[in-house]
């Protein structure tokens, strides 16, 4: 079946059904409604389906869009990370009518890590490309951007040689306020858990934090490893009264909460918890630690239209951060007053 068939059983002309299937929006209103039903009539009762190749010479375009992750993109050990950016780039996609290519046979780097650019690179076949991960190569995004290639990155991404166009979290502002929120509660001794460099997402959680406890705040521990031993971290704590604990990870906070409730302290009355981040939805009944919900699968649907708009003749990309929802938890509270003997 063609369109010069699908014309000849409608009675329009060839151009017409064209119009109908591959026009921009405003060139198909033109057509009467009762034509365009009864193009799209014939094409249903004789399942038509348009020859991609030719679309594309049309169109300039093969409506697919390339995903590329510098880690697995099914990793077992961090499924709830990258799962919800899978799941907003999907529903994007196929809202627009997008297909997808999961960029799976990427090079790798003398250290082990994916790499954009190899000898496989198979970026063209898509029509643009959706980059994600949690490090990226400072060296390949600047050669995205030199040349001619739609790209855009989820998370913030410093700049390469030029400005990197994202959708990305405000780990920032959202760390920030959970420092403020301790702040009015009467802590005056921190203790953070994360390192303070490497990645944009973890170099925003420590601006935020940083910036948060200039006043009135004392920063009395900092353990740059995330895998510190958990006896020996909660001993830490003690020995600095520190008496609210800042945790980049939450998989790291689980055990010192339970470690703290073993110790027979009370949390949070004699010792509170927040963790900078977490996967876990705000209305989720589940939550139980002061956090912030990082809107991931916001994240990736808006970039992902964001690329589509560009790639159908919209503006260029710009650089945009989502706000952080604060989730209360009941980690976080006011310190026990002190008993007289």
């Amino acid at each position: 079946m063609t369109q010069k068939e699908i014309a000849k059983r409608a009675g329009v002309s060839q151009a017409t059904v064209s119009l109908v299937l591959n026009g921009n929006p405003e060139d198909r209103r033109r057509i009467p409604d009762q034509t365009r039903e009864r193009i799209q009539k014939v094409i249903s009762e004789t399942g038509y389906v348009a020859d991609p190749v030719a679309r594309r010479m049309v169109k300039g375009r093969n409506n697919i869009l390339g995903v590329f992750t510098y880690e697995p993109a099914f990793p077992s050990a961090q499924a709830d990370f990258f799962a919800p950016f899978l799941f907003g780039i999907e529903e994007a996609a196929q809202e627009a009518g997008y297909d997808l290519l999961l960029m799976t046979s990427a090079g790798k780097s003398a250290d082990g890590r994916k790499q954009i650019f190899s000898e496989s690179n198979r970026l063209r076949l898509s029509d643009g490309c959706i980059v994600l991960g949690r490090e990226f190569d400072p060296v390949e995004l600047a050669q995205l951007l030199e040349g001619d290639f739609p790209f855009i990155a989820i998370g913030r991404r410093d700049d390469a040689g030029g400005p990197v166009p994202y959708v990305g979290a405000d780990y920032a502002a959202a760390t920030a306020l959970l420092v403020q929120r301790a702040l009015d509660m009467g802590h005056e001794n921190f203790a953070y858990v994360g390192p303070d460099n490497g990645a944009e997402s973890t170099r925003d959680r420590w601006t935020g934090f940083e910036a948060g406890t200039k006043d009135g705040a004392k920063l009395v521990l900092h353990v740059h490893e995330k895998g510190a031993d958990t006896d020996t971290l909660l001993k830490s704590v003690r020995a600095t009264r520190a008496t609210v604990v800042f945790f980049t990870e939450l998989a790291h906070a689980i055990p010192f909460r339970r470690a703290a409730l073993a110790a027979g302290l009370d949390v949070p009355g004699d010792l509170s918890i927040v963790v900078l981040g977490s996967h876990i939805r705000a209305g989720d009944t589940m939550t139980q630690f002061t956090t912030y919900a990082v809107p991931r699968e916001e994240m990736a649907r808006k970039a992902t239209l964001a690329l589509i708009a560009r790639l159908e003749g919209g503006a260029q990309i710009e650089q945009v951060l989502l706000s952080c929802e604060q989730i209360a938890g009941d980690t976080l509270g006011p310190i026990k007053p002190k008993r007289l003997s």
